[in-house]
């Protein structure tokens, strides 16, 4: 993961871990004052909530404990690496997409950033300019040229 994917992930989870908690307690706390706890369906949703979002701060500090950040020096522009930008063209249809891979906690299809654990995002691994990549998707196999690969330091 990049070190800007990483300190975005931390921020977030601190976030979580203080408004997110504080604001779970105060629903808690507001629906318990509503009466008879057995019967009361707002109370079961706050803890619900609650619930979830300790399911995500647990997951998160997961995701930041395995985390190793990728320094841009060491990346080979030679074959398609996690960080890379890849131009490529979709051999049936002649459309050409330029998608960066990233780790999946960074992935955001809008900004062009794919995880490299998506279909595209694997089946691109490893492979050279000029080299076809056949992507297994939900829509059947795909075939992808790579045009271009680059390593953009963000």
């Amino acid at each position: 993961m990049t070190q800007e994917g990483y300190d975005k992930l931390k921020a977030e989870l601190m976030e979580l871990k203080t408004n997110g908690r504080r604001n779970a307690a105060k629903a808690i706390g507001e629906a318990r004052e509503k009466g008879d706890l057995s019967e009361n369906a707002e109370y079961d949703a706050a803890k619900d909530a609650q619930g979830m979002l300790e399911m995500k701060i647990s997951e998160m500090e997961k995701s930041l404990s395995n985390a190793r950040i990728i320094n841009y020096d060491d990346l080979d522009a030679s074959k398609v690496v996690i960080l890379s930008t890849v131009k490529i063209k979709q051999n049936k249809t002649g459309k050409e997409f330029k998608y960066t891979i990233v780790s999946q906690a960074e992935a955001n299809l809008r900004a062009g950033k794919i995880s490299v654990n998506s279909p595209i995002g694997k089946g691109l691994l490893g492979k050279a300019v000029g080299e076809i990549a056949e992507v297994q998707t939900p829509r059947g196999v795909m075939e992808f040229e790579i045009l271009d690969i680059a390593i953009n330091m963000q």
